[in-house]
């Protein structure tokens, strides 16, 4: 007996979605710190440090993130058996791998965006490699990397949905739940798709709330009028 779509399962679909947001947000937070790395790395003096910037990102760019999710949660246990991981470790760390590959390219895509007259500055004043970086062209790299980063977010948000394929209970995965309990998979993922929205939405307005906090916003403007100019 099926029963039918009603408010009773709204429930499992909100604690999926609790469940994806927690991990966008794990995910995100180590992919963020590992990329920030990844993207200081790609634009410092040392080669060493390039190469294996640009091979990471080359390499993860260049695989899909369902094989990556496969890798780790199926290819691990069975090369390193004292390492099986969870479900949701799982998912933490191939949605780690996967954002630190795209957050480093929008870090060194920001440094770079800084203006040169910037880093001539600092250099100007007798600041050392590292001084310079962390007082003058990171600070303004951080504010040119928060409408990508914030795209970005969204996009893995959307990504997250994959990680149903190893069974973690994420609202991708309670939609299907639902769907074969009520047999109405029209009304269940129309819900999940607004659940989605509201998050993906709620991210954005995040985003332009710093933007304007930070005249990020104001600043774009300005070039674009002084550009017609």
């Amino acid at each position: 007996m099926f029963e039918a779509f009603g408010w009773n399962d709204l429930i499992p679909l909100a604690q999926g979605a609790i469940l994806t947001l927690g991990l966008c947000v794990t995910s995100g937070i180590f992919g963020t710190i590992f990329g920030l790395l990844l993207g200081l790395a790609s634009t410092s003096p040392s080669r060493i440090a390039r190469a294996i910037s640009a091979l990471y990102v080359y390499i993860i760019r260049g695989i899909p993130i369902l094989v990556i999710i496969f890798m780790i949660y199926f290819g691990l246990p069975l090369m390193f058996p004292e390492l099986e991981l969870s479900k949701f470790s799982s998912a933490v760390v191939a949605l780690s791998i996967y954002a630190a590959a795209y957050v480093a390219e929008i870090v060194r895509g920001s440094i770079e965006a800084v203006p040169p007259g910037q880093g001539e500055a600092a250099d100007a004043l007798g600041l050392a490699y590292y001084p310079k970086f962390r007082y003058v062209i990171v600070p303004q790299a951080m504010r040119i990397i928060v409408p990508p980063g914030i795209g970005f977010l969204i996009g893995l948000v959307k990504d997250s949905s994959l990680v149903t394929v190893i069974g973690y209970v994420e609202l991708t995965k309670s939609g299907n739940i639902v769907a074969n309990l009520t047999n109405n998979p029209i009304a269940t993922f129309l819900t999940v798709g607004a659940m989605y929205f509201v998050i993906c939405y709620g991210i954005s307005l995040l985003g332009r709330w710093y933007e304007k906090r930070t005249g990020i916003h104001v600043e774009s403007r300005r070039l674009k009028m002084t550009a017609n100019i």
